[in-house]
């Protein structure tokens, strides 16, 4: 009464090797679709943006007028491997990474 009956089930009919080479590429489409949208809507893009990032800080100059990450807005006055010196007022210059640069001003926006 307490263990229930149990039935043999017929096993599937035996498919051809083709069909099921078929079966298996088919199921896997939509992961390859997602991926290939992924890498055009995410990846490409992410990858586009740190390339101008990293042109626009290898011809930094002396003198262009800068925004940071941190909000600062400033003029370079120094330029090092690593570091910039920043101006922010009249004979106030705050060092900072490169790579804190967002974005290059156009020329006389900082007046």
């Amino acid at each position: 009464m307490l263990i229930s009956s149990a039935y043999a089930q017929t096993a599937p009919a035996a498919t051809p090797a083709g069909n099921d080479l078929s079966s298996s590429l088919m199921s896997m489409l939509p992961l390859l679709l997602m991926f290939a949208v992924l890498y055009f809507v995410m990846i490409r893009p992410q990858m586009k943006r740190q390339k101008e990032h990293k042109t626009m800080l290898e011809s930094l100059a002396k003198g262009d007028e800068v925004a940071t990450s941190g909000g600062l807005l400033g003029k370079v006055t120094l330029l090092g491997e690593q570091q910039i010196g920043l101006e922010i007022a009249s004979g106030v210059v705050v060092h900072l990474q490169r790579s804190a640069v967002v974005q290059v001003l156009p020329k006389g926006s900082l007046k």
